[in-house]
């Protein structure tokens, strides 16, 4: 096998399909996780599980974080200590705090960051198809293409470290509103009598159309959520945005509501973390 090996840590939804990604192009991967069998059940492709992060981390070239928030982050990368001068890829979604914050640990372990979180939940994952919002220096784009080109359709390289992070937080907004806007419209249409997918054939081919209302319109329309984007990590993300939201000066009173709808859904689910973002219709349906 040729090319850089990268330590992936953390291999829940994104970071297994990105095992797979990183293997499929002969990529060698070292991997851990928490939940020790999650990262075992990954070891048919090839990568190699470890016991810990430092030994996960220990001569492998890129180190890859795919973890909830920045707490788990700062903790595994801290406990993974890499060599100095190690590429540290972080592909979390992490806000624009804990963005600085982890600059702020790449400078203490001398690490050479690329903030980088992905558009694309678990299937673009598994598919190396994400897009992947890389920040961070020029010196580290070249030895990392190997890396990003197995995991990602495209990348965008964005500036300093950091700006990765920044943009992550406009995408997943859009994202969110798109979100709810379809659960909203798939409510109404129910509740005043209509077939609900009767509101996605008519968008169907014109010009407010998406792809993306269509799954997670879909989804709405069954009742069935199997996860892809987590009604409680989206539900992270929106905290994350309303932050920055505030933080930059922009009003955050659209995303305060969607928090409130993805929250009142959690409220009526016996296990928001097992179910797709999608469910958040639920916070929209009487009673």
């Amino acid at each position: 096998m040729t090319g850089p090996t990268v330590a992936v840590l953390g291999t829940g939804t994104m970071g297994a399909g990105m095992v797979g990604s990183l293997r499929r192009a002969g990529l060698p991967v070292r991997m851990w996780n928490r939940d020790a069998a999650k990262a075992r059940a990954l070891t048919g492709t090839g990568a190699e599980a470890l016991g810990s992060p430092r030994e996960a981390a220990e001569g492998a070239d890129v180190v890859l974080t795919m973890l909830l928030d920045a707490d788990a982050v700062l903790d595994v990368v801290r406990q993974a200590a890499p060599a100095a001068g190690t590429t540290w890829l972080q592909c979390s979604t992490v806000g624009v705090e804990g963005a600085d914050r982890t600059v702020a640990a790449a400078r203490e372990l001398d690490l050479v960051l690329v903030d980088c979180p992905v558009l694309g939940t678990r299937r673009p994952a598994a598919e190396g198809a994400l897009t992947m919002l890389a920040s961070g220096p020029e010196e580290a784009r070249g030895p990392l293409a190997p890396v990003l080109d197995a995991l990602g359709s495209r990348t965008l390289w964005l500036g300093e470290a950091g700006q990765g992070s920044r943009l992550k937080m406009a995408c997943n907004s859009w994202l969110f509103m798109l979100t709810a806007g379809t659960a909203q419209a798939v409510a109404l249409t129910r509740a005043l009598g209509l077939d609900p997918r009767r509101f996605l054939d008519a968008i169907d081919g014109g010009p407010v159309d998406s792809p993306y209302a269509h799954l997670k319109g879909g989804l709405m329309v069954d009742g069935d959520f199997p996860p892809s984007f987590g009604l409680t990590g989206a539900a992270k993300d929106a905290r994350l945005i309303r932050t920055a939201l505030r933080d930059s000066g922009v009003d955050d009173r659209l995303t305060a509501a969607v928090l409130e709808t993805m929250e009142a859904a959690a409220g009526r689910i016996e296990d928001p973390g097992a179910v797709d973002m999608a469910a958040l219709v639920r916070g929209l349906e009487a009673g």
